[in-house]
């Protein structure tokens, strides 16, 4: 099949669509991508990017890059032009990519207006617009508090229920979202479940050199983050639970990644004296991931008390499944309901504190039997509801529906 991949977010950013792109190739699919120039986390662009329009090559998929407005520092009105730059430019430039394609994804990871060159695209060319929904809005907008007015609430709303209208299908990453997009209009005919997955390295050995990193992971218990430090993570509660364990010398709190709130991060590891256990390790290629995760006693993963964070299940639970570690985790709703299935872990409400700290010191006085046991009860879940082969089998099913 020729395929249109529609995403504002792709490689070198490291989001799931990237792996799904080279699947696909590997299927050999014909597959093509309208994305943007990247400039995710950071918000600056990447070396040899810009402000420009640029065409290129990943691995056999052909890529548009359309001019976009970097986010910067990620404030409303700079993410705003960041948002519209994409949905104006890549639908001014669908209108001239004539090419007929059997199928197009939209990876609807906020903002969801990323939908508008696909859309722009089927009304032109007739292609089938597949809306792959990461992010429920306006659920999101409002709970990272970018929108305080009932009335532009009321505006995205009647947005989001005429983008629901005109995809032919919707796929959501969450059976907890259905709720959400049904009661926008979206029929059961048109409503897919297809989750996300892990990629092929957090479950293949040969991806993992123990001796890399294993200088710079200071010795102890550790207890690894791995991903964006932003709002949405709660790095309050995290640093929080980290002053709790304080005392505790041989536990050390491993933070892998890059995000808005890193300095605060930084400032607040000074201020409570937490350099002996608190640790910022930079950001890393999510190849680097295996060879930093095979170090972990347990991972750490943390949603704000957010509703919408409740009917999300964040992209690194399926990471932290396939590779076999023992998970704490605070955060409501999906997440904690896929740990409690999965046995894998130990599981607090989200913003509470004081029980990731206590699940923290009851996960380090623990047997290591028993810890690798809840991994590899993880593993075998992630094998079970998770499958990579069996997720995008189903995509390519519903592709030729």
């Amino acid at each position: 099949m020729k395929i249109l991949i529609v995403s504002q977010y792709f490689w070198p950013e490291e989001f799931r669509i990237n792996d799904l792109a080279l699947d696909l190739l590997k299927r050999g699919h014909e597959v093509t991508v309208l994305t943007g120039n990247p400039n995710y986390p950071t918000g600056n662009f990447y070396k040899g990017y810009g402000f420009k329009f640029k065409v290129e090559d990943y691995q056999g998929a052909k890529i548009y890059r359309v001019p976009i407005i970097s986010r910067g520092n990620a404030s409303g009105i700079r993410l705003a032009l960041n948002y519209l730059s994409f949905a104006i430019n890549g639908s001014i430039f669908a209108m001239f990519l004539r090419k007929k394609f059997d199928a197009s994804l939209v990876f609807a990871i906020s903002p969801i207006t990323a939908v508008y060159p696909a859309l722009v695209h089927k009304f032109l060319f007739k292609s089938k617009v597949n809306l792959w929904v990461q992010d429920l809005w306006p659920e999101s907008v409002s709970a990272a508090g970018k929108m305080d007015s009932s009335f532009a609430n009321v505006c995205l709303i009647k947005m989001v229920k005429q983008i629901y209208k005109s995809s032919d299908k919707v796929l959501v990453q969450s059976e907890a979202f259905i709720p959400s997009v049904t009661e926008k209009g979206v029929s059961k005919n048109q409503l897919r479940y297809v989750p996300n997955w892990a990629e092929d390295l957090f479950r293949s050995p040969s991806k993992i050199s123990k001796l890399k990193y294993e200088k710079v992971i200071p010795t102890g218990f550790r207890v690894m983050f791995a991903g964006n430090i932003g709002e949405a993570q709660d790095f309050d509660s995290i640093i929080k639970a980290a002053v709790l364990t304080k005392n505790f010398r041989e536990i050390k709190w491993i933070i892998v990644g890059d995000g808005r709130k890193k300095y605060w991060v930084e400032t607040e590891i000074v201020r409570l004296g937490l350099q002996e256990t608190v640790f910022l390790m930079g950001r890393y290629p999510v190849q680097e991931m295996p060879s930093f995760f095979v170090h972990a006693d347990i991972m750490l993963l943390s949603l704000k008390n957010e509703v919408i964070f409740s009917m999300t299940i964040p992209s690194k639970v399926q990471s932290y499944l396939a590779f076999g570690k023992p998970i704490a985790g605070m955060l409501n709703g999906i997440g904690a309901e896929v740990m409690a299935k999965a046995e894998c872990g130990y599981v607090a409400n989200a913003g509470d504190y004081a029980m990731l700290a206590n699940n923290i010191i009851e996960a380090y006085n623990q047997e290591s039997g028993i810890l690798l046991q809840k991994g590899l009860n993880g593993k075998e879940y992630y094998n079970k509801n998770f499958s990579k082969k069996v997720i995008i089998d189903n995509l390519v099913n519903i592709f030729k529906e």
